[in-house]
């Protein structure tokens, strides 16, 4: 295969001269990939191959290195570990030779390149020389083209590969980004990529931080950065900044004190709008950690403890100085910007937003003048930001504070809603739908919804933007104000007209803004809490919806071209979470329509291909028809497995697999006993599923803890499957987490949830069916399991509370003595006591007190 006239095709405009070339790639790539890599190699290293075939040839070998699925990743990770040695060694000795090339997209790419194959080897205990070498090329000064090369490649490395592997070189790695990062350096480009690099390095160079000589190095290099001449060293400087505040916080006092403040003051000024908007991060950073601790604070006092951590207050000492240049920022608006981009004025309204959260009420007063004195102002830009600013500080100061002063404005910002200004009017709508959410008591039922309901009809005929934002403001509203368990509520003289506003949107051609969708939610919304005296118009609100799709399913075939696909996937999508809220809220009522919205998701599952994302909202229109029609769902059981069991084998369309592994739950519960018929199916297709090495972990706690729904339906006939549940149960409940990996912390905590929720169904179906006895061989497992979980420290209060519970279920289950030794352990004291301590919420407590009984009883 001639390698460059393929890679040359990969970036044809002609589609399918692209996709062929892409499936040439990926043949060689199968068939033989010693070749395939040596010979892309050589193409990356050879100085005469043109700068794009070059870069298009390292990116295909690190594509070939890295996949975003963890399993994938593995794969591949193998798979270069398995090469001879020579072709490894020739691909990195190219990728390093290539840092030196003219050309700078050559080096770019050969570094992401050398940080795609450190990120297989490093973890490995391979490549052992990896950073010596990059190192001594860095300090090349005869080079500049090499030492910005290496030092990019340095923090792409950093970024890529967990901090705990490069902790042990990390004075070494630090000491030469940082003497790259100095102003004395003459080379912006090298300097540039030096302070990158240190921002990939700073999560790995804790220790180094902890020492104070060596903090005050850094941090003086890092605040001359953003003082340099080139503002992209100055933008990524600020974004260090940024992410020492993240990691740091707690060092910072002395530092704010001498110069941050007064450096980030000035960035936000700066004339570079790049510059600017680090530089506001950097407070909304503050921000967010102090929010962060003041909730931490807020626990520890809960419990009459002192917090591990202090606030600084740094927003609060420093709200003099930043209010002032936060509003002139919010009149910054660009009114050619579109939804996706980020300018000063967005970034000064979260941060606006943020700083009232972190310090309350003393930003009130402050701001108040700036609201009157422009919300009236004959310029637009000062107008709406005064609405922005008024709608910013409304979460955080308290509701004694704001109350008048929203009461006060609610009047003006819905007359603005009809402001001439389209930028206003959205803005004011999203302001009315935070006073909607934080400040609902503020709306005088009499005086303001009236006109603010009249606003927001008027508003779903506008710009898509506005549609939004009425449409989110209507969606807070039905949660405020609606009451599912009331005969009526303030909203429900309202109803009519807005949920004829908002399937009118729903018509709309296309989805510009996300207007359409957010028609459908606010429809979910009003929907969900509708009172009794709503039900009529749900009902006619469910034949509309059911009309809607069917006709979209019949005109299928005249769909032209992906954007009619994606057209036509997202309504159907926004019908299924439309069905699935008013079914949920009809409940049994309604199994009229119960054959025509089946007869309709069946259809809708089987036209759309497994990766269509209308097969999974489908499958949750039927979880919610299985939940509210109970036994009587029973009917469409035989027309639905079908389905239910090829999405439980999609195994690579792993939320697919989920929801299938949910639905297995909703008809056990549903069915109870009548599920028998089905039952061995199910448990084949979810120990398959389990013992999948393609499917995506998240999937496997939802299957055991499934086990303990299929075992409480059938009770006593889960017999058959007992010996081999028990087994995977047991071997799951082994699994630990090294507490410095909090995703795995995580993913151990989800995994024993399911766990107890599959003991706790077990026990329950054969307690039901009087064949408790036949746990009796595995008794001693799930004891030691629970005792694991008592002694873990990274147990969360719903373990313990699940914990509590399944030895209750056990004491409850052999009253007779049987299990008196066990529950005489001294750890078993141990966690019932930890239920009823600080450790427990109020439904922790109750349950530890109710097992505590069943205990007691067993042991007599």
């Amino acid at each position: 295969m001639d390698a460059n006239a393929v890679l040359a095709a990969t970036l044809s405009p002609n589609h399918q001269e692209r996709e062929l070339a892409e499936s040439q790639l990926l043949s060689f790539l199968s068939s033989n990939p010693s070749a395939y890599l040596a010979s892309l190699s050589q193409t990356l290293a050879d100085a005469q191959a043109p700068a794009h075939i070059r870069n298009a040839a390292g990116l295909a070998i690190k594509n070939a290195l890295t996949a975003r699925e963890a399993p994938r990743q593995e794969e591949y990770a193998n798979r270069w570990k398995n090469l001879d040695p020579a072709t490894r060694d020739r691909v990195k000795h190219d990728a390093l030779a290539t840092l030196a090339a003219p050309e700078r997209s050559a080096r770019n790419v050969s570094g992401q390149v050398i940080a795609a194959v450190a990120a297989v080897e490093l973890p490995a205990g391979m490549w052992v020389g990896l950073v010596g070498q990059l190192l001594e090329l860095a300090s090349r000064q005869d080079n500049p083209h090499l030492r910005q090369a290496t030092l990019q490649t340095i923090g792409y490395i950093c970024e890529a590969i967990k901090p705990e592997i490069l902790a042990a070189q990390s004075n070494e790695i630090l000491t030469a980004v940082v003497q790259g990062a100095r102003k004395e350096e003459p080379n912006t480009e090298v300097q540039l990529a030096a302070v990158n690099a240190l921002y990939n390095s700073l999560e790995f160079v804790r220790e180094n931080f902890s020492r104070e000589g060596e903090r005050n190095y850094i941090m003086q290099v890092v605040c001359e950065a953003t003082q340099s001449s080139s503002s992209d060293v100055q933008v990524a400087a600020f974004a260090c900044l940024v992410k020492i505040m993240q990691l740091y916080y707690d060092y910072m006092k002395f530092y704010m004190e001498r110069a941050l403040f007064g450096l980030t003051v000035l960035g936000m000024k700066h004339a570079d709008e790049n510059v600017a908007l680090q530089a506001v991060e950097f407070w909304s950073t503050v921000c967010d950690e102090e929010i962060e601790l003041a909730l931490e604070a807020e626990e520890a006092a809960e419990y009459s403890e002192a917090p591990e951590r202090e606030s600084s207050h740094f927003a609060r000492v420093a709200l003099p100085e930043i209010l002032p240049v936060l509003l002139l920022l919010l009149t910054k608006q660009d009114e050619d910007a579109t939804d996706d981009e980020w300018n000063v004025s967005m970034a000064a309204g979260t941060c606006l937003a943020l700083l009232a959260q972190a310090v309350g009420d003393a930003i009130v007063s402050p701001i108040i003048p700036f609201v009157e004195g422009n919300i009236k102002s004959a310029d637009w830009h000062f107008r709406e930001a005064a609405v922005m600013a008024f709608g910013s500080i409304l979460d955080g100061p308290g509701e004694k504070i704001l109350a008048p002063l929203v009461e006060q404005a609610l009047p003006t910002l819905i007359e603005m809603m009809a402001d001439p200004v389209m930028h206003v009017r959205d803005t004011t709508a999203w302001t009315l739908g935070r006073v909607s959410d934080v400040l609902v008591k503020t709306i005088k039922l009499d005086t303001h919804l009236p006109p603010m309901v009249a606003a927001l009809v008027s508003g779903l005929e506008q710009s898509p933007r506005i549609v939004s934002n009425c449409c989110w403001t209507i969606m807070n509203l039905s949660e405020q104000l609606g009451d599912a368990s009331a005969d009526t509520s303030p909203l429900s003289v309202y109803y009519d007209p807005l949920v004829s506003a908002l399937l009118r949107l729903a018509e709309r051609p296309t989805n510009e803004a996300n207007a359409r969708t957010s028609a459908y939610e606010a429809l979910s919304a009003l929907a969900t809490h509708s009172a009794s005296d709503c039900l009529p118009i749900v009902s006619k609100l469910v034949i509309a919806t059911l009309d809607r799709s069917e006709a979209l399913l019949g005109m299928q075939g005249q769909l032209v071209g992906s954007d009619d696909r994606n057209n036509y996937n997202e309504l159907q999508v926004n019908i299924c979470s439309l069905l699935t809220n008013i079914v949920r809220r009809l409940g049994r009522e309604i199994q009229p329509l119960g054959d025509r919205i089946m007869n309709l998701l069946l259809q809708l599952i089987a036209t759309a291909s497994n990766q269509s994302p209308v097969v999974e909202d489908a499958f949750l229109a039927i979880g919610a028809m299985t939940t509210a029609l109970e036994s009587d769902f029973s009917k469409y059981i035989q027309a639905f497995t079908p389905f239910l069991f090829e999405a439980l084998s999609s195994y690579e369309a792993y939320q697919l697999c989920s929801i299938a592994v949910g639905s297995i739950g909703d008809l056990c519960r549903a069915l109870g006993d009548a599920s028998l018929p089905y039952c061995q199916q199910f448990m084949q297709g979810l120990l398959n599923a389990l013992q999948s090495p393609v499917l995506h972990r998240s999937v496997k706690p939802p299957i055991l803890s499934c086990f303990g729904d299929v075992a409480l339906a059938v009770g006593p006939a889960f017999e058959p499957f007992l010996e081999t549940t028990m087994k995977v149960l047991q071997q799951a409940g082994q699994m630990r987490a090294d507490p410095n990996n909090y995703d795995l912390v995580d993913y151990v905590n989800t995994l024993r949830e399911g766990i107890l929720e599959a003991y706790t169904g077990i026990i329950g179906g054969l307690k039901t069916g009087g064949k408790v006895d036949i746990l009796l061989p595995y008794i001693s497992d799930i004891f030691a399991f629970l005792h694991l979980v008592l002694t873990d420290q990274d147990r969360t209060e719903a373990i313990l509370r699940s914990a509590i519970g399944l030895l209750g279920d056990l004491a409850e289950a052999f009253p007779n003595g049987q299990l008196k030794e066990p529950l005489s352990s001294s750890w078993v004291a141990d966690l019932l006591k930890a239920g009823r301590t600080k450790m427990g919420g109020s439904e922790t407590k109750k349950v530890a007190k109710w097992a505590r009984e069943m205990v007691r009883r067993a042991t007599q």
